[in-house]
């Protein structure tokens, strides 16, 4: 069973994608700051992170960006999940070395098989 960790400091939206994963079967870890965030992945070693973007201290942008910089890091997937929906800030996502950026509300089908598509590419 693959372990993912979100890391987003709103109780609601965490509860909706933990509610999404286990139901799919996933193992769900939780952080609610970047800087948690990036704690409890250099010491969990999830198999993918769900980011958020707007948190206070450590935004999701440069979380993402320590933790793909990083050699000890950089081999776990981030996907970034934000109410930041322009293009621009996709990009930039993606720049800082997400694998995937998507808006909230996000469909479930859709991040469901984004996680799939990722983890089996990550095992080939």
């Amino acid at each position: 069973m693959a372990h993912i960790l979100i890391v987003d400091d709103s109780p609601t939206e965490v509860y909706v994608f933990r509610t999404m994963l286990e139901k799919h079967g996933y193992s769900v870890s939780v952080a609610t700051s970047g800087e948690e965030g990036v704690e409890k992945i250099r010491g969990e070693r999830p198999d993918l992170v769900l980011m958020d973007i707007v948190m206070p201290g450590l935004n999701g942008f440069q979380a993402t960006r320590q933790l793909t910089s990083d050699p000890e890091t950089s081999s776990i997937p981030v996907v970034i999940l934000s109410t930041k929906g322009q293009e621009s800030d996709r990009v930039w996502g993606l720049r800082q070395g997400a694998k995937d950026y998507l808006a909230k509300p996000v469909n479930e089908d859709l991040l469901i098989g984004k996680i799939h598509s990722i983890l089996t590419e990550r095992q080939e």
